[in-house]
């Protein structure tokens, strides 16, 4: 089998995993994978429980797609990390923990135009994977405390979702606990505790704030409700990005096409100019109520959320397409400088075609789930990027969602996107969320980085200390078994010269949730260029025993909900304490040496402050 055989081979392959496409059937406008060539300079290297990937960047790729074997002229096939969505990653390294040990693997990568448009395999090149006990390379992080590599990019700060915001106003409860003031209290911590400055949700549109009537065959608009909501969001100190849906039942050409236990209506209206005059009049009365300035400088309109897929939108794509140009055109009849954008798409898909449409775009919107951000600034005409949904998977439910798993994706995700991407939103604020029926039990698998009850789950200190992280990034290069695949970091020092490095052991294999003895490392953290004599060092940990609620449940017996007394335990222990007593050491000129465990998941964080 020749290498274009193997390519042809693993482009079908590709096509049928991501449903349709390919570069034969590409839209007008549309990336052609055969444009790129294949990826140079692929090496696989050999490390403990894993194989790490290095290949060379293809210019106009916006992914890669990992494929092995285990003979040189294949089977290929994509590896399979287990995050479903796109299995590709935006850029290498990449570490393979799906392997066994000491079996011959043979490894070749593509590039991808767009999810559905990849290019060719490169030359295939063996790897394997060593057992416990073998000895590989020390992981070393040599960090160079007086340069500077710019401001410290933080695109977590942008964004954060919620459950429809509607939810902000409920008095109900859902384990004892009151959704409304818990929902407020949660966005006011991301808020206050990680930055963030916008929230974005789904439904503002829909009957529950009874946005939208018809009396005698005329339309009656009614914005209490959504003042209420939008006036509640600017008191927690955060703006909305607005949502344009779902459709109001008055408006829908069916009715009876809906999703979540809320129903919203997913139907293209019934009358186009009724809602072009919709989003114009809700526009202008936002722009009436808070201020243009406020609304052109802080909000942004949203048109639709998901609508590549059929259990959001029922209409076709031409007709979504048709919604937004009438929406961002009504948007734009407000005022030309208020943002609107889209398509908000799963799995990055749509994001060409939206720079066809007929209408402004200011902003490209998309979502992914499983994997990190993929790298769409070669197609993206200079608009702002906004993956407007992320996170670990996208399936409510799933336990992934509460571990330190998922604590060291969402930094792997944050540190890949740092200077390419303006905003990257985890899905979601809070586990108080009824898409798809309220929470049944305490830890269930919600997409929160907060718990019914607000607290903390690995997700939330996993961004509580890379917020501690200073204002300017500082040069750092790792090396070893696993380095910047395996195990990643991220520099910083504040202004009065504390210098924090963040170190995490983490790998996209959900099979390794619950974490992989191979996979445990330890790093040497060399910090040099230090100009005071002694440094306090402090440090903190997110692991099995360290800011990990489920686990601290577990250890009080589970169960569904806790009881008052086990609520009040739980709720003086919501902080992350330092992990060892802060010490006082000598920089040896300008040098200090720090040893940190780092079990696979972990996460580790080191601060050092001049006295």
């Amino acid at each position: 089998m020749t290498v274009g055989d193997i390519a042809t081979q693993a482009r079908a392959q590709w096509v049928a995993l991501m449903g349709s496409g390919g570069a034969q059937d590409r839209a007008p406008g549309e990336p052609d994978a055969a444009d790129l060539p294949a990826p140079a300079g692929l090496v696989a290297l050999t490390g403990r429980g894993q194989v790490t990937l290095h290949w060379e960047p293809v210019e106009g790729a916006i992914g890669y797609a990992v494929h092995r074997a285990t003979s040189p002229t294949g089977p290929f096939a994509v590896v399979d990390h287990g995050g479903g969505d796109v299995l590709a990653v935006p850029h290498g390294p990449y570490a393979d923990t799906t392997v066994e040990p000491e079996r011959e693997y043979w490894y070749a990568v593509a590039p991808l135009a767009t999810v559905t448009a990849m290019g060719p395999l490169c030359t295939p090149v063996p790897g394997a994977a060593v057992g416990p006990g073998s000895s590989v390379a020390p992981l070393l992080l040599s960090v160079s405390a007086g340069d500077s590599a710019g401001a410290l990019d933080r695109p977590w700060r942008f964004m954060v979702g919620s459950e429809h915001l509607s939810h902000l106003l409920s008095t109900e409860r859902t384990g004892g606990r009151e959704i409304g003031s818990e929902l407020r209290e949660a966005l006011a911590r991301t808020h206050s505790a990680l930055g963030v400055r916008t929230v974005r949700a789904h439904g503002i549109l829909c009957d529950d704030l009874g946005v939208y009537r018809l009396v005698s065959g005329a339309p009656v608009y009614d914005w209490s409700g959504i003042d209420q909501v939008y006036d509640t969001v600017l008191s927690l100190g955060m703006r909305p990005i607005v949502e344009l849906g779902f459709m109001p039942r008055d408006l829908a050409s069916d009715p009876s096409r809906t999703v979540f236990t809320y129903a919203g209506i997913i139907s293209p209206p019934k009358d186009w100019d009724a809602w072009g005059d919709l989003v114009r009049a809700l526009v202008s009365h936002l722009v009436s109520r808070y201020g243009l300035a406020e609304v052109r400088d802080n909000w942004a309109f949203e048109v639709w959320n998901e609508p590549n897929l059929s259990v959001f939108w029922s209409g076709t794509p031409a007709e979504y397409w048709r919604l937004y140009e009438v929406a961002a055109r009504a948007v734009k009849d407000v005022d030309p400088a208020l943002r609107v954008g889209g398509p908000a798409t799963a799995a990055v898909g749509w994001v060409s075609e939206q720079l066809d449409v007929d209408a402004p775009v200011d902003f490209l919107s998309t979502h992914i789930y499983g994997s990190p951000p993929l790298d769409l600034r070669g197609i993206d005409a200079d608009r702002p990027l906004w993956w407007t949904e992320w996170g670990v998977t996208a399936t409510h439910g799933n336990e992934v969602n509460d571990t330190v798993f998922a604590a060291t994706f969402l930094l792997r995700g944050m540190r890949s996107a740092a200077g390419r991407i303006e905003s990257l939103a985890p899905w979601v604020a809070s586990d108080h969320f009824e898409e798809l029926g309220r929470p049944p039990r305490f830890l269930h698998g919600g997409f929160g980085l907060l718990t019914v009850g607000n607290l903390a789950k690995p997700k939330f200190w996993a961004l509580w200390l890379a917020q501690k992280l200073g204002d300017t990034a500082v040069p750092a290069s790792l090396s070893g078994d696993g380095a910047d695949s395996l195990v990643e970091s991220w520099t910083a020092r504040s202004a009065d010269g504390t210098i924090g490095a963040l170190v995490w052991n983490g790998s996209l294999d959900h099979a390794k949730r619950d974490g992989s003895a191979d996979l445990d490392r330890s790093v040497t953290i060399r910090v040099d260029g230090l100009p005071a004599e002694r440094y306090e060092v402090r440090r903190w940990r997110v692991d099995a025993t360290h800011g990990n609620v489920a686990a601290r449940w577990r250890s009080m017996g589970g169960g569904d909900w806790p009881t008052e007394a086990q609520w009040a335990t739980l709720q003086a222990e919501d902080h992350l304490p330092e992990s060892e007593p802060a010490t006082t050491v000598e920089a040896t000129g300008g040098v200090i040496e720090i040893s940190v465990d780092l079990p696979n998941p972990s996460i580790a964080y080191v601060e050092l402050t001049p006295r």
